[in-house]
């Protein structure tokens, strides 16, 4: 009597996943997901697959890389630790680098995530050239709209925050926006555009700044804002650094927040709550963001098929101590 030896590809086809993946359980590899290597392994086990000597050496030590603008950007370290929980569960470890994706291409890694403002064609091209996989996460993801990639809802977020300043009588209201070569940062301004117009009020170009997302950006906008003849009572800025400006920029101008100025952030970074008064900003789920981005890239190295390559999480406004409602007497306590 003949047996008929099971192969890898009829164990790949039953489990939903490609032949490498079944192969990468057999020989120890841990860039597995959890619930995948479980799967084959009983699959494995059930069809009394027999593996060879090498195949039962124990897993090795696997790592992947998470790289962001800065060494001491505030969004990479809220990222970092979703995208730690999410590789731990796979038993990955994380390396973080500074600027420079292509970084990696030398010392080949398994893949990444990157949390970078931007990416360049050749950045990309070498990732490609290699064979990395990576996952990126905030804006430069719009700008290869072929790669994976994890964001926020920017275009709602905004129209939250300048909503919120209008519910409060706000009808002069100042917008700080980033640079435009950022994709976030022109739908942070359209969301805001977008409230002031469903709202019925015009959208006045000089009330219109833009600036770096620093607080040095924040600060230097904020003051040509204040500085106009007829300035605003509230001022909306795409970012938490920025509106850390626009704290500086009331305090010089002998403003008081949110007697004479209500502020509006977007990010809700630790930062926020320790700014005095605690500052009102739009929510990125930014954990999430590193444990999607990150559970994004196992699946790449499983050779599993992505059902989208965009995932857009949801923007939250938080409301503390940075507005309130605009003081009767102003002009922008009329109607429009």
């Amino acid at each position: 009597m003949t047996t008929t030896r099971t192969t890898l590809a009829e164990i790949a086809a039953e489990a939903g996943v490609a032949v490498s993946t079944v192969s990468k359980v057999l020989n120890g590899h841990s860039d597995v997901a959890a619930a995948t290597r479980v799967r084959i392994e009983r699959l494995l086990s059930r069809r009394g697959y027999r593996r060879s000597p090498v195949a039962r050496r124990p897993a090795r030590t696997g790592v992947i890389d998470l790289v962001v603008d800065e060494p001491d950007s505030p969004w990479g370290l809220a990222v970092l630790p979703g995208v730690a929980e999410a590789a731990e569960e796979s038993g990955l470890g994380v390396l973080v680098s500074a600027r420079r994706p292509d970084i990696l291409l030398p010392r080949g890694s398994q893949g990444a995530v990157l949390a970078v403002s931007a990416l360049t064609d050749r950045q990309r091209t070498g990732l490609d050239r290699r064979a990395i996989p990576f996952v990126l996460v905030h804006g430069a993801g719009q700008a290869h709209r072929d790669a994976p990639s994890i964001g926020a809802t920017d275009f709602a977020g905004g129209c939250a925050a300048t909503e919120h300043l209008i519910a409060l009588g706000h009808r002069r209201i100042g917008m700080i926006g980033g640079p435009d070569r950022l994709p976030p940062a022109r739908a942070r301004r359209a969301g805001h555009g977008a409230a002031l117009g469903a709202a019925g009020l015009p959208a006045d170009p000089e009330l219109i700044r833009t600036g770096d997302l620093t607080h040095a950006g924040g600060l230097e906008a904020a003051a040509a804002l204040l500085a106009l003849p007829d300035p605003p009572t509230a001022i909306f800025a795409a970012d938490d650094l920025q509106a850390g400006g626009v704290y500086e920029a009331a305090r010089r101008s002998g403003r008081t927040i949110p007697g004479d100025l209500s502020v509006v952030g977007f990010g809700d970074l630790p930062y926020a709550r320790w700014l005095a008064p605690p500052l009102t900003t739009v929510r990125q789920p930014l954990h999430e963001m590193g444990v999607t981005a990150t559970r994004t890239l196992l699946r790449l190295l499983n050779d599993e098929r992505l059902e989208s390559p965009r995932v857009e999480l949801a923007t939250v406004l938080v409301t503390r101590a940075s507005t309130a409602a605009v003081r009767r007497g102003t002009r922008s306590a009329g109607s429009p």
